[in-house]
């Protein structure tokens, strides 16, 4: 096949940048989960860290299931069965962030890394079958990431 020298270079177009409010909302949101986690590598004998932890955990993943239950109602591409489905998974994070808050610090932690792992998956589904932003699953990723780290480290800092 024969490449005209002025044909433009095959490649994909730059990623939209995540909108300014979503990127401070978002990073910003880290900072509790990076916060805490550190007081818990460098001061473990505080008592309310770890809980504060938990908490703040459960809360984020009960924000991040019912953004389904959001697109569930926005998105139109979805059949009657995607929709239902939707609804139904939006619940599940805050069903596995509750028990997370009433288990020894290890195990709620690990709960909550299970379910933002969980939800990413859903997230890659939904992505595949509707029109989401380009941002949403890269932003997705480095903040569950981020989340996840932090709650290991807090993990294993609650067990020593």
């Amino acid at each position: 096949m024969h490449h005209h020298p002025t044909a433009p270079p095959l490649s994909s177009p730059p990623p939209a940048p995540i909108p300014s409010p979503v990127a401070w909302l978002g990073y910003g949101g880290l900072l509790p989960f990076v916060a805490l986690a550190a007081v818990g590598l460098w001061a473990p004998g505080t008592p309310w860290w770890s809980a504060a932890l938990l908490a703040y955990g459960a809360v984020i993943l009960s924000f991040v299931g019912a953004l389904h239950w959001g697109f569930a109602m926005a998105q139109s591409g979805l059949s009657a069965t995607e929709r239902t489905h939707c609804f139904v998974w939006s619940v599940v994070p805050s069903l596995m962030a509750w028990p997370a808050t009433l288990l020894p610090p290890a195990a709620g932690a690990v709960l909550l890394i299970a379910g933002f792992a969980a939800h990413l998956v859903q997230d890659h589904r939904l992505a595949a079958r509707t029109s989401l932003p380009a941002w949403y699953l890269p932003l997705r990723w480095r903040l569950t990431i981020t989340a996840c780290v932090c709650l290991a480290v807090g993990a294993m800092a609650a067990s020593r």
